[in-house]
């Protein structure tokens, strides 16, 4: 049974195809599962500013029938006063069910949940990942494709600070025959410890730096934003900015089946003339992240049973004749 979500690897794929599966059961009929979570208590830690995601975990709570508690903002903690992060992480603990914690300092996640006494979700960890999106992305992907093997992945923009991308990379390539493009300057390219790992592991990955040559191959295109928050040196930041934008007309050269995905927020790399193309699949992205994050909570607060219930429910009534 998964205890926490800190990392994607965490995440077994019996762990992961039930909870696509109930996520899918809630994309279905979201007012189904309305008081599975009835009671229970979330409490959201964003020490880094986060509005879609910290958002989406509230949403997801309250659509479950549960509460929420928490700040957005580090100088709203006592980590301001000098709290340690594993005294908030004891603390907090004491008041809710589950936690969700971003923070911009890597493995500061795990940290809180060494010591937490309930379970304890990575909303983002500085560049190290973001578990929850690609779990977003899944549910996305699946309901476009109904599968999660043999597609043609393209990964667009910034691919070295991109929490998302090194979660999304890591779980795709754990399904059978997936190919990745890797899009982006050499000073943003995947972190090397990652492409070793797929080296290793066989998987086919492919470099360049050439959007429009690569775009006509895809069933996926995951653009990512350049961030500026990454940048020590806000010169190289200037240097890179605005390096990919995806338009209506870079986007004529792609296949009519592909879709277009993106974490958001965007700033440029993405036109608003792609906003009204049947490919554009971002918005949807978003939607369907409060139904895996619903998921994800049903699962780790021992929710299943009665998720499962309510879905089988649904489908005897489906079945029964007239």
């Amino acid at each position: 049974m998964l205890h926490h979500l800190l990392n994607i690897s965490d995440i077994t794929k019996t762990d992961l195809e039930h909870i696509l599966t109930v996520a899918g059961n809630i994309a279905n009929q979201p007012s189904r599962f309305c008081e599975v979570g009835k009671g229970k208590i979330l409490a959201t830690l964003f020490f880094e500013p986060s509005t879609r995601t910290r958002l989406s975990f509230e949403s997801a709570m309250l659509r479950l029938g549960g509460g929420v508690i928490g700040f957005s903002d580090m100088s709203a903690s006592s980590s301001a006063k000098g709290e340690t992060i594993e005294d908030t992480s004891r603390v907090v603990s004491s008041y809710c069910d589950v936690m969700a914690v971003r923070h911009p300092t890597a493995f500061t996640p795990h940290k809180m949940a060494s010591v937490a006494t309930v379970p304890v979700i990575n909303a983002g960890d500085g560049a190290n990942e973001h578990p929850t999106q690609t779990l977003t992305d899944l549910v996305t992907i699946r309901q476009r494709f109904g599968r999660l093997d043999n597609l043609t992945i393209g990964l667009c923009g910034d691919l070295k600070y991109g929490r998302t991308v090194h979660s999304l990379i890591k779980m795709m390539s754990r399904f059978k025959s997936n190919r990745f493009v890797l899009i982006a300057p050499d000073k943003l390219q995947m972190p090397r410890e990652i492409t070793r790992a797929l080296d290793r592991d066989g998987v086919n990955c492919r470099v360049t730096g050439d959007l429009e040559g690569a775009i006509g191959k895809l069933d996926v295109l995951y653009m990512t934003r350049i961030q500026r928050e990454r940048f020590e040196d806000k010169s190289e930041y200037e240097k890179l900015s605005g390096v990919y934008i995806l338009d209506k007309e870079k986007l004529a050269a792609a296949r009519r089946d592909m879709i277009v995905l993106h974490p958001l927020p965007r700033v440029d790399e993405i036109s608003t003339d792609v906003d009204g193309d049947e490919r554009a699949w971002y918005f949807r992205q978003a939607q369907f992240g409060v139904y895996a994050r619903m998921a994800l909570m049903i699962e780790l607060l021992g929710l299943s049973a009665a998720a499962d219930e309510i879905a089988e429910e649904r489908r005897v009534v489906v079945a029964r004749p007239a």
